[in-house]
């Protein structure tokens, strides 16, 4: 099975098994080599749009009801997650978004092995002395995750592009 009809299993999978009320719309899967993410949309709770609502005071309404909605599916989640996990052998990421704010519940983090070369190196160990990050590791990190923010366009168009490809591949005689 293709990495595309894993995904599109695992997403009509999870659709099919979250309760209804959880979200609006499907949530988002996305699957990588070790991790499922899945992350649903929340309505914005009513005091958060409310005209004479401060910028503070909708932060703390979508944070709390972001809290509030952790809480109150945690054993439901951690069951679907088990579910999951036997069916697919993956592991389950849990995140939501609301009112503009995402905020991953679990994630995993996973060593990756990488050679790099002095001056690469040295950009690492500036980000560690100036405070920025606490290690190498958690430098290549804050790199990885700034080099996605600044690229999520062209990203995109690589990962549809990707798809194309392993779509051709399936079509394509077998070895």
């Amino acid at each position: 099975m293709s990495t595309s009809e894993a995904a599109e299993q695992l997403r009509g999978w999870f659709s099919g098994r979250l309760p209804d009320d959880w979200f609006e719309g499907p949530p988002e899967v996305v699957l990588d080599r070790e991790e499922v993410s899945v992350v649903g949309r929340l309505p914005e709770p009513p005091a958060a749009g409310a005209s004479e609502a401060s910028e503070a005071e909708r932060a703390g309404a979508i944070a709390g009801h972001i809290q509030r909605f952790r809480e109150e599916t945690r054993d439901r989640r951690i069951a679907i997650a088990r579910e999951a996990e036997r069916r697919f052998g993956h592991k389950v990421s849990w995140g939501v978004e609301c009112g503009g704010e995402r905020e991953m519940f679990t994630t995993l983090s996973v060593p990756v092995m990488t050679r790099l070369r002095q001056p690469e190196r040295r950009v690492l160990d500036t980000l560690v002395e100036a405070g920025v990050a606490r290690s190498r590791s958690d430098a290549l990190a804050w790199c990885v995750r700034l080099v996605g923010k600044n690229t999520d366009e062209w990203l995109s168009e690589l990962r549809s592009a990707l798809q194309h490809v392993e779509r051709a591949r399936a079509a394509g005689p077998q070895a």
